[in-house]
């Protein structure tokens, strides 16, 4: 009897704290025990540290990624223009060995590659997530005239051809910028597709907030909130983003590793970052002319890139699952 009685003691204080935890606090309880989600988000945090460190390590390291040193010291490479040692050139010296023609270090341009694709992605998702919510919540609170004219945009946008338009259209801004007989600055590539993505990349993110809003609205807590003369803003602020945060964080966390991939594959087109500048898209499109000689330039890029998407995908499930455990399968 005794014993029942303090299991069921250990029960209802259990119980209890449950209920006293936030909702953030379960969701966070939830995300430790899911081991696969922990361990996407370390490899995550690993990559965006890798990014961040990237100048530091390099400097470390004693190599950059814009050397040719297949050109300037003899021996490098061999009169084919593949690295002369095996697997690609790599020694203690050049760690992940040196890239065909040029000879240029693999360590040192992955690294940048890595942080510029990132750092662009992560601006353009950023960007997307914020217009997204803003566009959203003001079409499905305010209603009427406003989120029919909001509705088509976003119906006009999503029914565009993304990737062929990315291709097509990415030259034709950045001839805005810099007349086509001139070389274009990276720096306005970088202006042109984060403007580009960030344009035709909110309108999914507005879409399902819309949704959102409109059920929401109709709730006891926004008419009370409207009863004791609440402002929009207060409503909006106060009521509504407070329970828009779950799908806000979920897609966002499911947007970015398509932003990397989308970018890197306008710079594998030729229409993205160029060579020599360092990019995921560039390192796979430069590496794709020597594949069938020298495989070993062409899986550095390959195997980090989908190690980083497959990763973030993962960690996208393990916080949908976390905030939102019904949709738990």
């Amino acid at each position: 009897m005794t014993d029942e009685t303090a299991e069921k003691t250990t029960s209802s204080n259990g119980s209890q704290g449950s209920e006293s935890r936030s909702p953030g606090q379960l969701a966070w309880r939830r995300f430790k025990r899911d081991r696969v989600g922990v361990i996407s988000a370390i490899v995550v945090i690993l990559f965006f540290v890798v990014a961040l460190a990237a100048p530091l390590i390099a400097k470390l390291y004693g190599k950059d990624p814009y050397t040719t040193y297949g050109i300037n010291t003899p021996g490098l490479l061999g009169d084919n223009g593949l690295p002369a040692k095996p697997n690609g050139g790599i020694d203690s010296e050049f760690w992940f060995g040196i890239d065909p023609q040029l000879g240029r270090d693999v360590f040192t341009f992955l690294l940048y590659a890595i942080r510029n694709s990132l750092l662009i992605s992560t601006a353009i998702t950023l960007l997307v997530v914020v217009i997204g919510v803003v566009i959203g919540v003001t079409a499905g609170y305010i209603g009427g005239k406003t989120d029919w004219f909001l509705g088509r945009v976003m119906d006009i946008l999503l029914a565009f051809p993304q990737q062929l338009f990315f291709v097509a259209f990415t030259p034709v801004v950045m001839a805005l910028f810099v007349p086509p007989n001139e070389n274009t600055p990276t720096w306005i590539i970088v202006i042109s597709l984060v403007l580009l993505l960030t344009v035709f990349g909110w309108a999914s993110m507005a879409r399902l907030l819309r949704g959102q809003v409109l059920a929401l609205r109709e709730r006891e807590f926004v008419e009370a909130a409207k009863v004791t003369g609440a402002s929009p803003a207060r409503i909006i602020f106060k009521e509504l983003l407070p329970n828009l945060w779950t799908p806000i964080l979920i897609q966002g966390t499911l947007m970015l590793p398509l932003m990397v991939t989308t970018e890197a594959g306008l710079a594998f087109l030729g229409v993205g970052l160029q060579d020599p500048t360092p990019d995921w898209g560039v390192m796979i499109g430069y590496a794709a002319n020597f594949y069938q000689d020298d495989i070993t330039f062409l899986c550095f890029p390959g195997i980090t890139i989908v190690l980083f998407v497959l990763a973030f995908n993962l960690l996208g499930d393990s916080v949908r699952d976390a905030l939102d455990p019904k949709t738990k399968r």
